[in-house]
């Protein structure tokens, strides 16, 4: 199975199973002599973990990271950072009833034409177990980026229900379970997610981004755009659809006036006054915020009674039993962040590599 790795001179390798013996990542291309300890990692991780709320899987993993590799003496050696997480709440009897048919809406089918088999315990390799690797190495990315940048993220949709934009405030995602950002949306949110929940099913979400503080003139003029970066790296999260950069599919509907971000001067700099293009023009950073959303599908594992086949291609039903989120997006929230993170750190990395004064 190739297509393990992401990144450029910041690269990540993920390994392992949703319901194997552990989970892993290797960072490849950190510079040396930062301070990295478990400690810079695990709170990110515990934003991502299961079971903190009604509202996510009940699967309950402490998501403990030790690091194997490539830090010496509380300092980054320049070597591959390798992290492990061991799986420890793994109930793949949940599954035995389905190894035979296929899932709507998951990658059973798939990976069983491509590969000729596939783990049928929790999604194996396609699971969203996979994510806690890259939330470790977006921990590690952030200590490259340093404290002067920013990448934060927001519930700001779930279902048909909106947050409204005059109430956003990033305070409020640690104040409540859905990493929402406005409060009066909260317990309208937790009543809509309480009746889907209740009724086994699963809804949809759009998460949002936000990059504060990244320098212009980071990013690539061509195939390696920044926002074409960032849309790579969140469109490669499990059950992402749709990814935008600032307006948006909203900009279609906007006039050349109305989309144009105008410039003026202040303290002798140029200033944006507006900021449709999502901090990124010509694939390069214009030092306004990035800003990034993106739609995740509901939740495939549901209660209801779906119609499906199986190996032997006879037409069955299927029902999914476990431990799963009725609105993944609610946890793709620190997954997002790392992403983002993880692209911001290599296009640094390049930049530095190209331009060592700026």
């Amino acid at each position: 199975m190739a297509s393990n790795s992401h990144g450029t001179l910041f690269r990540f390798t993920t390994w392992g199973e949703s319901h194997g013996a552990a989970i892993g990542v290797v960072i490849d291309g950190c510079p040396p002599l930062i301070e990295l300890s478990e400690t810079d990692i695990q709170p990110w991780l515990d934003k991502r973990k299961p079971g903190q709320s009604r509202f996510t899987t009940q699967r309950q993993e402490e998501d403990k990271v030790k690091i194997l590799s490539g830090v010496f003496e509380g300092k980054t050696t320049g070597a591959p950072i390798s992290l492990i997480i061991e799986n420890t709440d793994q109930r793949s009897k949940d599954y035995s009833d389905i190894q035979d048919k296929f899932r709507p809406g998951h990658a059973d089918y798939t990976y069983q034409v491509k590969y000729g088999i596939r783990d049928y315990r929790g999604g194996g390799r396609s699971s969203a177990r996979e994510t806690a690797c890259r939330v470790a190495a977006g921990a590690v990315a952030r200590k490259i980026l340093g404290d002067k940048i920013q990448v934060r993220g927001a519930v700001v949709q779930i279902g048909a229900h909106k947050i409204n934009r005059s109430q956003f405030d990033f305070a409020e995602v640690h104040n409540n379970p859905l990493f929402c950002p406005d409060a009066y949306a909260v317990p309208a949110w937790e009543n809509y997610l309480d009746d889907i929940r209740k009724n086994g099913s699963s809804i949809g979400a759009i998460i949002e981004i936000t990059a504060s503080g990244v320098p212009a003139g980071w990013g690539e003029p061509i195939y390696d755009k920044m926002d074409s970066e960032i849309a790579r790296a969140l469109m490669s999260i499990n059950a992402v659809k749709g990814v935008e950069i600032g307006a948006g599919f909203a900009s279609a509907s906007l006039t050349g006036e109305e989309n144009a971000d105008e410039m003026r001067m202040e303290n002798n700099k140029p200033v944006f006054l507006s900021n449709h293009a999502g901090g990124v023009l010509g694939g390069i950073s214009t030092g306004q915020d990035i800003v990034a959303r993106f739609a995740v599908k509901p939740t495939s594992s549901i209660l209801s009674p779906r119609k499906t086949v199986n190996k032997a291609g006879q037409e069955v039903d299927i029902t999914t039993k476990g431990r799963h989120d009725p609105c993944v997006g609610i946890r793709a929230v620190p997954v997002g962040e790392a992403m983002v993170a993880c692209v911001l750190a290599d296009l640094f990395l390049r930049q530095r590599s190209i331009c060592p004064d700026k």
